[in-house]
């Protein structure tokens, strides 16, 4: 799945992280834990299994979100599309072995009126979201693999 590259606000981002794919892509699979290791979520309801089609309402600083799995393609990437206040987003994880552990890819794209409205500041936002979720998911990821 690719994120719309033609939205006012877009962002993208890589990292390495000490654990394999499987353990990554775990992680961020379990959607209904993401509080327990990303401050930045506030609280999640899955409203089913991890599967496309399956809708997940949570709570991100002030937004609250409603998201639907489209892609769920272990341990290689996950994707949902989502909407706030307005805002249509697409949100794509990739994971590949790399050396060892995995390289860790996660890109997103807001349209819609406030995201053309405030371009600057939703680009701004993406970009610190997405470099916050690759250091929680890198931090919980290598902690698993410790303690495996």
């Amino acid at each position: 799945m690719e994120i719309n590259r033609n939205a006012p606000a877009t962002a993208e981002g890589e990292l390495r992280i000490d654990a394999d794919p499987s353990t990554v892509f775990a992680v961020i699979a379990a959607i209904d834990q993401w509080p327990s290791w990303n401050r930045d979520v506030k609280s999640v309801s899955l409203e089913g299994p991890v599967q496309p089609g399956t809708v997940f309402r949570w709570k991100a600083g002030p937004s609250s979100l409603t998201s639907t799995l489209q892609v769920v393609d272990p341990p290689r990437e996950i994707a949902w599309t989502g909407t706030t206040m307005g805002i249509k987003a697409v949100h794509v994880f990739r994971f590949q072995a790399s050396d060892g552990g995995t390289l860790a890819r996660s890109e997103e794209s807001w349209a819609g009126l406030l995201a053309s409205l405030l371009k600057g500041y939703s680009r701004r936002t993406l970009d610190k979201g997405i470099r916050g979720v690759l250091a929680h998911l890198k931090a919980e990821a290598e902690r698993r693999a410790a303690a495996a």
